[in-house]
Parts: structure tokens; C-alpha cells; sequence
């Protein structure tokens, strides 16, 4: 994917380079996932398949846009390296969207406390990047310096972008609601102590214009307003000078178990479901940062772009070219909140097949927030104590579709729930690739 300052570009904020739920696709389902399917539903950490369940280092990156698609085969067998100008396919419109989560499992772990509750403690680091509704033209004009020869105009409704950076310490707690003969109901909570490393927003409730490519001259109305967290610096995010929030995810799980086992000796070492049925809603909360800088420009003009180039300090050009206001608030940037649902069904012996929706709870358009990408993922898996092996194939907000494979061999897991799709599609829209390392004690 291209700089992400590049991205930024869209909503005429120059930034330099930076670096959900929607993490791990495939494996979270697995009941040998162990602290990874806490992050989607907390109550996943009672009546599990550990003794206790020991996580080293885990990474998941899940990226795209509606704006591009890559063509993966052209990039591998290019002898000359990846050019985004020349190695992608556009769709522009008047409302592209761009993501990007970045998600670091540190060191966690989750035991059993008793037959009924058990507890757990996850640790990470985390990244969001949303930049919804932009006019695709407008970005390609600005990315490449406005050295276009036609004229285009652009009406762009409720803009808005975000980047976040955090860290999140996680405390979950799970207990047994229900256990009989074949009904079985799990409940989990985590209660996360945020530090957020701070953010950058931008929003125009409306934000038109048109360009003129023979007088060389944009012309534009509205508002865009322009944020950034105190001593925020995306050359270099550092973990340091940290603010305070607080944040929830809540969970339930019911399994239909027809043929319960009796013998207590192995009752938690086997799964015993024919179905199981879980949802949660995930990142609850926010972070407020009390003092945040926050510029908004009068883009009601007509301003000379003879002089800007791909080079050019977009900020620079604005400050010359439209009147603003600086102040400086507090400024809440709200999380990524969303509801998941499971559906896992059990086929017949180690095969079972699940369903799984990711639902942002964050209405696309909401100021100074992050969001999930809406998806749906069918996935089926050979599951043992020691190795699954899984192929999710998704349908993404946006239109996209992914198909991809992944394993878990003890105490390893790698995997990508899009890299099929990647290698057999001319116009690959999002990406995502996972790997970690942990420490399994089963029962």
C-alpha cells in the first residue's frame, strides 16, 4: 500500500509516515486458539482446551481501500520493484475509504481459577487508521502535484479520518452460567486500562470543489477541521508522555451439546457441542486527550496550484490559501467499537465449519473515532489438540472478496485470510497476514 502520508493527502492533511476483532481471521475460531480468541469474545476463557494458555508475541496487520486494487502476480514477477502509479488498478469516486489495523499481542496468559470461572490478562499494541469518504480524484490530483490535464470537481459529504496509536492492558474475567444435560451458556468481561500515545483527526461535514486545469487554479467551499494530540509525532510514535482511558469488551457463548460427555476426567480435554453460538461487542470506550490542537480552515476560495507539486507541504499550502483558527481542546478519540458474532458448527469428527460476523458499531461518518470494516466469513477447519488447519473465505464492506488459508502447528500459528484471493485476483482491494508464537498447556 501506498505512504500512508500519501493517504493523508486526501483530506489535505500533511503527515508523514505512519508505521481490529478483525484480527487473526481464522484462528480466533479456533477452540485451540487460547488467549488470541479472547481479543473477539472474552468469555472464550472458561471451560477452555488449556490448563493455561501462554502467549510470547503475536502480530496481525489487516489493510485497504476501495480506491485501489493490486494485482499481486504482477508485483512478484516485476523485476523492478513495486510502483503504486504503475502497479495498481483505481476506482475513484466520490466517497473512497481507506483502513488499516495494526495489532501486537504481547505477553498474556489466561488459567483456570475453578471448574466454573476462569481468568486471563492480555496485553497490546495497537493502530487504526480510517479515512472515509473521499473523492478519489481529488487524492490522485494532490498525490501527484495536480499534474492532470483535465478538469474535474468533487463533492465530498461527511469526511472524516482518524489515527490512533495505543496500548491496552486487559484484565478478563469468565464464569459458567448454565450446564446441564445439553445447554451450556459462558459469560466473559475485560476490563481494559488504555495509555494512548495520541492521534490525528480531520472531518468536513461538507467539502466541494472544482478544479480548473487550464487556468492551473482549485476552487473550493466548506470547512475542514484539522486535529492533532499533543506531542504526536508520526515520523516516530513513541510510547511516551502517555494518556490515560479506560475501555470493555463483554461476551457470551452458548453451546447445544446433545451427546454431553459424563465422564469429568474428560470433559474439558474433548469439545462437546454440535453448535455453538457466541457474541460479543468489543472496545468499548474512549481516550481523551486534554490537550490537542485543533485547526479549522474557511476553504470558501480560490487558490493557484501552478506551484505545488508532489513535494509540496500540503499544510504549507493551506495555511497560505484559506483563513483559520487554532485552539487548543480536549479532544476524545473514541475506539473502534464492534459486535461480532460466532456460528460453529460441528460437521463430524475434527471437522467443524463456522460463521462469523464483524459489525462496526461506529457509524461511518462519526468525527474522531476508529472502525472496523463490515465483513462476513464462512470457514471451515481440520481441528486437533496439536494442528488445525483452516480456510476462511470472506465478503468485505466495500465489495471485496478474500479467500484465504492458515495453521496452527503447537505453539505456532501463521496465516492470511486473503492471500488466495491475493494471487488469483487482477484487483486485490484489502490484505491481511498473521503470525505468533505462544506457550500451550493443555489439559
Amino acid at each position: 500500500m501506498k505512504n500512508l502520508n500519501y493517504i493523508l493527502l486526501l483530506v489535505c492533511i500533511s503527515i508523514s509516515p505512519l508505521l481490529n476483532a478483525q484480527s487473526y481471521i481464522g484462528f480466533s475460531v479456533d477452540n485451540y486458539a487460547g488467549v488470541h480468541g479472547l481479543t473477539s469474545n472474552p468469555s472464550n476463557v472458561v471451560d477452555s482446551r488449556f490448563k493455561a494458555d501462554i502467549n510470547l508475541v503475536s502480530a496481525s496487520a489487516f489493510g485497504g481501500s476501495d480506491y485501489f486494487g493490486i494485482n499481486v502476480n504482477d508485483i512478484i514477477k516485476s523485476e523492478d520493484g513495486f510502483d503504486f502509479d504503475l502497479d495498481t488498478e483505481k476506482f475513484p469516486t466520490n466517497a473512497n475509504n481507506f483502513f488499516l489495523n495494526a495489532d501486537v499481542l504481547g505477553p498474556s496468559f489466561m488459567f483456570n481459577l475453578s471448574p466454573k470461572s476462569s481468568v486471563g490478562l492480555v496485553s497490546r499494541v495497537r493502530a487504526f487508521f480510517n479515512i472515509n469518504n473521499i473523492n478519489g480524484e481529488l487524492y490522485e490530483s494532490i498525490a501527484d502535484g495536480f499534474d492532470i490535464a483535465e478538469d474535474f470537481s468533487f463533492n465530498s459529504e461527511n469526511l472524516t479520518g482518524t489515527v490512533h496509536a495505543w496500548a491496552e492492558v486487559g484484565l478478563v474475567y469468565g464464569r459458567i452460567l448454565m450446564d446441564n444435560d445439553t445447554n451450556f451458556l459462558k459469560a466473559g468481561v475485560t476490563l481494559k486500562y488504555l495509555q494512548g500515545a495520541g492521534g490525528v483527526f480531520v472531518n468536513s461535514p461538507n467539502f466541494t470543489g472544482q478544479y480548473s486545469a487550464a487556468n492551473e487554479t482549485l476552487t473550493t467551499n466548506g470547512e475542514l477541521i484539522y486535529g492533532i494530540s499533543q506531542d504526536f509525532d508520526n515520523d516516530d510514535i513513541e510510547f511516551k508522555n502517555l494518556t490515560s482511558g479506560f475501555g470493555a469488551d463483554i461476551g457470551f457463548t452458548y453451546e447445544f451439546r446433545p451427546n454431553k460427555i459424563k465422564d469429568s476426567l474428560t470433559t474439558r480435554k474433548q469439545n462437546k457441542y454440535k453448535l455453538k453460538i457466541g457474541a460479543s461487542i468489543t472496545d468499548i470506550g474512549s481516550i481523551d486527550y486534554t490537550e490537542s490542537t485543533v485547526t479549522t480552515y474557511n476553504v470558501n476560495g480560490t487558490a493557484d496550484t501552478s506551484g505545488y507539486t508532489e513535494d509540496s507541504e500540503t499544510e504549507d499550502f493551506l495555511d497560505d490559501n484559506y483563513t483559520f483558527t487554532e485552539e487548543m481542546i480536549a479532544q476524545k478519540i473514541k475506539l473502534p467499537t464492534a459486535f461480532h458474532f460466532l456460528a460453529d458448527y460441528h460437521i463430524k469428527n475434527k471437522l467443524y465449519i463456522s460463521l462469523q460476523t464483524n459489525l462496526s458499531l461506529v457509524k461511518k461518518n462519526t468525527a474522531n473515532a476508529n472502525s472496523i470494516i463490515n465483513s462476513v466469513t464462512l470457514s471451515p477447519r481440520l481441528e486437533t489438540k496439536w494442528f488445525s488447519i483452516y480456510s476462511p473465505v470472506s465478503i468485505r464492506q466495500y465489495g471485496d472478496f478474500a479467500w484465504g488459508t492458515g495453521f496452527r502447528l503447537g505453539p505456532l500459528m501463521v496465516g492470511s485470510s486473503s492471500i488466495i484471493s491475493n494471487l488469483i485476483s487482477d484487483t486485490s482491494k484489502t490484505t491481511d497476514v498473521y503470525l505468533g508464537l505462544k506457550i500451550p498447556i493443555y489439559q
